[in-house]
């Protein structure tokens, strides 16, 4: 595996991902389209559970999936050099911005730049969305319509997100009973 390409790759996620960590996973799911360059097989399957075993693990989840995705690409020096390739333009464009960014605050141009930010953000957050919905419930291979879905796994998501709506306890308690349901459902 080249590493340099996992590097550069998650170089490229890192300036064009904007709204944080789940804004890198159309990125990432596009990179599993992508197989040809890689040695190693990628799946839409695998970031999925990337971004589950991500979400679950302390940290940021855009550089967990990435350190698990470049670990998949190239072991550890490939699950090193994605976390640091997805971080290193955030670093170069924060650095910058804060350096001139008082200069410009009540720049017109500046202002609509960020104010397009923010749907860009909020649609790369809503592909993720959308995509994560897919590989968790969606049943690919149904054979009559209601079968189109998976209900133990809807019903689970549809119980979490009540439980998170009424009770707003930490994610800790919910990410323990999503597991704990799967393992007894079988999921």
């Amino acid at each position: 595996m080249n590493l340099l390409l996992i590097f550069a790759q998650f170089c490229k996620i890192g300036v064009f991902a904007v709204g944080g960590g789940l804004a890198t996973l159309p990125f990432l799911f596009e990179m599993a389209a992508w197989d040809a360059a890689w040695d190693a097989s990628l799946s839409p399957e695998q970031i999925g559970n990337f971004l589950a075993i991500a979400n679950a693990a302390p940290g940021a989840l855009g550089v967990n999936t990435a350190a698990q995705t470049g670990f998949a690409l190239g072991g550890v020096a490939g699950g090193f050099l994605a976390a640091a390739g997805l971080i290193f333009p955030a670093i170069i464009i924060i650095t910058i911005i804060a350096k001139v960014f008082e200069a410009f605050r009540a720049n017109r141009i500046v202002s609509a730049v960020f104010a397009g930010l923010r749907p860009a953000a909020a649609g790369l957050l809503c592909a993720a969305g959308l995509v994560t919905w897919k590989l968790s419930l969606y049943n690919p291979a149904f054979s009559v319509w209601y079968q189109a879905l998976r209900w133990r796994e809807c019903l689970l998501f549809a119980a979490l997100f009540a439980g998170i709506r009424a009770f707003k306890l930490h994610p800790i308690v919910y990410i323990a009973c999503a597991a704990a349901a799967g393992a007894a459902l079988r999921l």
